[in-house]
């Protein structure tokens, strides 16, 4: 096996664990000792920079754990997890990066940076979680390209659930998961840099709410995968929605798939 690139020690510390059940619209109640929810390890691991080491968008300059592809928009295009054995809250932790893929090619729209992550969340000498991250990187927007057709949701689902998100959600969920990137609270940004018409709803946020959904109706999830195919702003409705084959995906206002995922 390859040398981690990054190694980040942490204590899995409950109130962080409440303060996202608080800014999803749960009981805060985890207490240490307990298990925390699938995904919830994206309120750990931080790796702050100060601001000289920022990029533009408010993510870590690349050129580190990331290559620099000459590429400047990031997009978290999704990714799959492995649950094997419990987070337990009030232990220490610590999660190894590996880089499984690096590369650039050119595709209909123009560039694209391609890179893979495996993420390794271990406690003690048990491996609790695998969590693979897919990255891709674009160029900025063409003003003149014609907008691009949406693929649309599938309306078979068993379960459908409305969720509407607001600036003060999608702040919370920033500061909890330390990601600076500002096309999640920065509306001047996401629309005159990078071309969306509002505020950017996370990715991995409606990956969690997917995630919680799957738990309810299987119980403990032992993997998930999703995959994001179009952004979602904040002032958008969308639906949750699941079938009991295990597909899950977040269908926007206008019918349009924003993400697909699939649970076991």
């Amino acid at each position: 096996m390859n040398n981690p690139i990054q190694t980040i020690p942490d204590m899995i510390d409950p109130a962080r664990a409440r303060a996202m059940q608080a800014s999803l619209g749960q009981t805060p109640g985890l207490e240490a000792g307990d298990a925390l929810p699938p995904f919830f390890h994206q309120l750990y691991f931080w790796d702050p920079q100060t601001p000289e080491m920022l990029g533009r968008d408010g993510h870590p300059k690349v050129g580190g754990v990331i290559p620099d592809m000459g590429l400047p928009r990031r997009m978290w295009a999704g990714g799959r997890l492995e649950f094997h054995a419990p987070l337990r809250a009030g232990e220490p932790a610590k999660r190894l990066t590996y880089k499984e893929k690096s590369e650039r090619k050119t595709g209909r729209s123009g560039p694209l940076g391609f890179v893979a992550l495996r993420h390794e969340i271990r406690q003690g000498d048990r491996l609790c979680v695998t969590d693979w991250q897919d990255l891709v990187y674009r160029e900025d927007p063409d003003p003149n390209a014609p907008p691009s057709t949406p693929k649309m949701a599938r309306t078979d689902e068993d379960i459908c659930e409305t969720r509407r998100f607001d600036t003060t959600l999608l702040f919370r969920y920033s500061a909890l998961t330390v990601n600076g990137h500002r096309i999640h609270y920065d509306i001047d940004y996401a629309k005159e840099i990078e071309g969306y018409a509002g505020l950017v709803v996370h990715g991995p946020l409606l990956a969690q709410l997917l995630m919680l959904l799957a738990e309810r109706e299987l119980g403990a999830l032992k993997t998930f995968a999703f995959r994001a195919t179009a952004p979602l702003m904040h002032f958008e409705a969308a639906e949750l929605c699941w079938k009991g084959d295990g597909s899950a995906w977040v269908r926007g206002p206008d019918g349009r798939q924003c993400m697909e995922a699939k649970a076991g």
